[in-house]
Formats: structure tokens, sequence, C-alpha cells
């Protein structure tokens, strides 16, 4: 499509916005806010060691988050971007990140909104050293109605709301090209920055993922740890061409759900990081609010599916900020498949290619 005849984000806001003629115009000004963040980041991301924001926190700065992890330079400075470009508009009531302990309260000297923002700033940022694609994960929630006429500080208990209630989510991809992947509810739509005008230009504008695949991605060294109906699924999809699913299966792994999510909506797979035996106390490793549910969001919307392996992720209740849980997501047929695998018990002659003690004595 010539460069004429396509939309910037800013006309595809409109158009959604002239679906509702109520519509305040809050949501698409919001939306700006932070697709103009996720280009900030994105240009800090490009600059990587000649920007001086590569590398770990400093200890003196605090380098471990409230999630145990490691801080870098780029987490810091991108919950920042964050932060600073939303902050002021007075679209939020608040704002929640992968990286702060408490949900992050608007400035007195700031208007309040009706909004509630929750992100993770740079996930896969342990890539960032070896040049691997990262992204940002956004999702947008209605504050509670309360919030909004009384105009208190926003609670943990305002954000924990089910993923189905989400008003938009999208993520923005830090590769080769920047893209902006986006849903208002209405489908998913993608977006490549144009580094010339430096505007986001629609360029796929109906996104779908493909109902089946033959492409899965999974940390294979937590393969011990499995639940039984995982571990059927993989070594089925193992067992290729010669065992019960009649097909070759390629796996996939890059360890940065942005771009695992992404190769998802361009061109199907399946997505597994379920819950395991790893560590008992958490259910699982993704945050539920600002991983799960934003890429879920963005699946279901595009004809995928998302899940616990259990019942749907969009459905689960919150109960705290920071709640880990399992995540599996993908084509349809593959997630509704796993889905099946967790209410039935593993086949008694199950064949387990790749991931039993091997021996030379052994037939």
């Amino acid at each position: 499509m010539p460069l004429s005849n396509r939309s910037t984000l800013t006309q595809y806001l409109i158009e959604q916005r002239r679906r509702f003629p109520g519509a305040s115009g809050e949501l698409n000004a919001l939306l700006l806010d932070v697709s103009l963040a996720c280009k900030a980041i994105a240009r800090a991301v490009a600059f990587g060691e000649l920007g001086g924001s590569s590398g770990d926190v400093e200890l003196a700065g605090g380098a471990i988050n409230v999630q145990g992890e490691v801080q870098k330079k780029l987490d810091v400075l991108s919950n920042q971007v964050f932060i600073r470009r939303n902050e002021w508009s007075g679209h939020l009531a608040g704002l929640a990140s992968e990286e702060m302990a408490e949900p992050y309260q608007i400035p007195a000297s700031y208007p309040r909104g009706k909004y509630l923002l929750v992100f993770d700033p740079l996930d896969g940022s342990s890539n960032i050293d070896v040049n691997v694609s990262v992204g940002s994960i956004f999702s947008i929630l209605r504050a509670p109605p309360e919030v909004i006429q009384s105009g208190r500080d926003v609670s943990e208990a305002d954000f924990l709301q089910p993923g189905a209630a989400q008003v938009a989510a999208g993520y923005a991809l830090y590769g080769p090209t920047t893209m902006l992947m986006l849903s208002v509810g209405n489908g998913v739509v993608g977006f490549t920055l144009d580094p010339n005008l430096g505007e986001f230009m629609l360029t796929h504008p109906d996104v779908q993922v493909p109902e089946d695949t033959r492409e899965f991605a999974i940390n294979a060294s937590n393969s011990r740890f499995w639940e039984a109906p995982i571990k059927r699924y993989v070594d089925e999809c193992l067992a290729g061409a010669t065992g019960p699913r009649g097909k070759d299966f390629n796996m996939r792994w890059i360890a940065s759900m942005v771009a695992e999510a992404h190769r998802i909506l361009m061109r199907g797979g399946v997505f597994m990081y379920p819950r395991d035996t790893k560590d008992p106390s958490k259910p699982g490793r993704l945050r539920l609010l600002y991983e799960a549910n934003p890429v879920g969001f963005l699946m279901e919307q595009a004809g995928g599916r998302a899940s616990t392996g259990r019942q749907p992720v969009l459905g689960v209740k919150p109960t705290e900020l920071h709640q880990r849980i399992g995540l599996v997501f993908g084509s349809k047929n593959e997630v509704e498949r796993i889905e099946r695998y967790h209410q039935q018990p593993a086949p008694r002659d199950e064949v387990v290619p790749l991931f039993t003690e091997r021996s030379l004595f052994r037939d």
C-alpha cells in the first residue's frame, strides 16, 4: 500500500471513535500518549551502548525490582518514560508497573481522569545485552466509579479487574522495525513506525491468528517440572509425523514474550509458560495484569485463544497487583487441545522420546 494511502495511528483512533458518537476522546488521547512513550523507548533501545543506558542498575540505586529481578538501566528509564508521558494529561486515575511495588499516584498538580494504565515498560530486558527484540506491554482499564467521583488516590484493589474488563491493550516491539500492535476491542491492528515522519503508520489492518499451527514455544529446560498435560502435548509434537499428531512441529524460544506474541500474531503458533512444580509457591511465572491479560486480549481479539491451561485467562479475577499465573496462548485449536489434556488423564502408554532417562542398556 502506498504511504499516502496508509492511516496514521491518530487517524485510525479517530475512525474508531466515530463508532461511538458520545465518546469524549480521552481514550484516544491516552493511547497517543502511550505511543509517544513507546517512541521514546524505541529511540533509547536503538542507541544501545552508544546511549549509555545499557547494563544493570548500580547496586546503590537498587538493582532488584519488586519481582526479585535484576533491573537494567533501560528498565528504570522506560518506567520513567511511561510515567512522565502519561501522568500529566488528566486521562488517568493512576498507574501500575512491573517495576513498582505499589500503584503510582497522579501528582496533586495534575488533573485526574477515568482510566487506569498497567504496563511492563520493557519486557525481555534480559536480552538487551545480546541485541534481541524487546518491547513494552500495556493495558488500559476503567477506574472504579467511586475513584472517578471522589478523586481519591488509587489502591491496589482498584486494579484487580479481570482481563475481560480491559478497554484497550497492546504492545510495542523494538526490533528491526518498531511496531505497535493494538486492540481497542474491535480486532487487532498493527502499526509500523516510519522513522522519517516519526509516525506510526497502519501496516497490518486486520491481524488474524491461524487456528492451526506447526510451531510451539516453550522453555524445554523446565521439562522436569512440567505437569503431565504439558509433557504429553510437547512429547506428541516432538514425535512428529510418525506420532499421534501425524505432522512435524518446529520449536521456538526467544525468552522475550513480546517477540513470542508477535511471531504468533503474524503467522500462528502456540506459546506455553505453564504452571509447574519448580517453585510450588508460585502458580506461574508471568504476571497476570501487565503481561498475560494484555497479550491474552490481543490473542482473543485476533481469533486466537489465551488460557491458563485450565480456564480462559481473561476470566481470572486477580487477587494481587503482581500476581503470577501460568499462560498458554496462540492458535485456537492448539490451545484448546492443551486445555482438553488438562481435563483428561495422561495416556498410560505415553511415549516420551526426549525428556526421559536414557541408557545404553535400555530397550
